[in-house]
């Protein structure tokens, strides 16, 4: 049956209908031709060729996250923990995706349990909490070497849960419990040893300060009694130096001889007042020979 124009153009309508392939962006196709690889359509408006060509896996190049379910690890310690995590991957080469392996998540979450499973059992339980950002990195390196040949890059991994039994987790209460008493207890002991430097050192500076004042107070009586004394007797010269002036004038040897008969008979009735012996000299109804000798003795400093 011959072709029609109708016919062939219906037909070439068809052929370019079925050539036309429209790739969205971030995504890649594999090609095959007669069942076998041909080529990588990019996004964009593509040709291929119908019956001959078939678009045989279609991959999506963004970034993905793929959950790892929970499963039980035995710590270094030997302690069983259920522990989670997500890992992100992203495909770079579509052509070994396609045919480097047959499901490339479902070998990359196994492959992250095992990995995750080696990784915990070589650390104790209480290092499985600090240690996460190390256990992540070895994870992704243990995974990305292995998922190179599979066109997929693991970007990272992160464990999302940590989970232990509740018995340790009881203990690991009690733990922390005492931990915090323990500082606590160091915190308190610390403050009291501080107040007790503080006294002390207040009472260092406060005997420092006292004795400082003590001997200020001291120097300042001293300085007193010295100017009292100097005082004193800058007087006594003073008064002396008046009654010397007073002699040399005319009555002034009769004056003393009066002052000196009057101290005398005052000075021994104090005497019979305040003892019932006294020692009298010879002479002492002689008052005036008494009175004569006490006068040699002004007669002698003056000269």
């Amino acid at each position: 049956m011959p072709f029609t124009p109708i016919t062939l153009a219906i037909v070439v309508i068809l052929f370019i209908f079925l050539g036309t392939k429209v790739v969205p962006q971030q995504r890649a196709y594999v090609i095959e031709r007669l069942g076998k690889f041909h080529s990588i359509l990019n996004p964009g408006l593509t040709f291929i060729i119908p019956f001959i060509d078939r678009v045989a896996y279609k991959f999506s190049l963004k970034e993905m996250a793929r959950d790892i379910p929970e499963q039980v690890c035995v710590t270094a310690d030997n302690v069983q923990v259920g522990v989670d995590g997500v890992v992100f991957l992203q495909v770079v080469d579509a052509k070994k995706a396609a045919y480097g392996i047959g499901d490339y998540a479902f070998a990359v979450t196994q492959l992250a349990q095992t990995t995750m499973r080696s990784e915990i059992g070589k650390i104790d339980l209480d290092k499985c909490f600090e240690e996460r950002t190390n256990i992540n990195a070895a994870v992704v390196s243990a995974i990305d070497e292995a998922a190179q040949g599979w066109g997929v890059k693991v970007l990272r991994y992160e464990i999302k849960n940590i989970t232990p039994p509740a018995s340790v987790l009881n203990a690991m209460e009690k733990q922390m419990q005492a931990e915090r008493e323990k500082r606590a207890k160091i915190l308190y002991s610390e403050g009291e040893k501080q107040s007790s430097i503080n006294v002390a050192e207040g009472n260092r500076v406060k005997v420092v300060l006292e004795s400082e004042a003590e001997r200020q107070k001291q120097i300042n009586q001293a300085e007193g009694q010295a100017q009292a004394i100097k005082a004193i007797a800058q007087a006594t010269a003073e008064g002396i130096e008046m009654v010397a002036a007073a002699i040399q004038k005319d009555g002034g040897f009769e004056a003393v001889q009066l002052r000196v008969a009057e101290n005398l008979v005052e000075q021994y009735g104090k005497l019979a007042k305040e003892t019932n012996t006294m020692i009298l000299p010879a002479n002492f109804a002689d008052v005036g020979s008494l009175v004569t000798a006490a006068m040699s003795v002004v007669k002698n400093q003056k000269s």
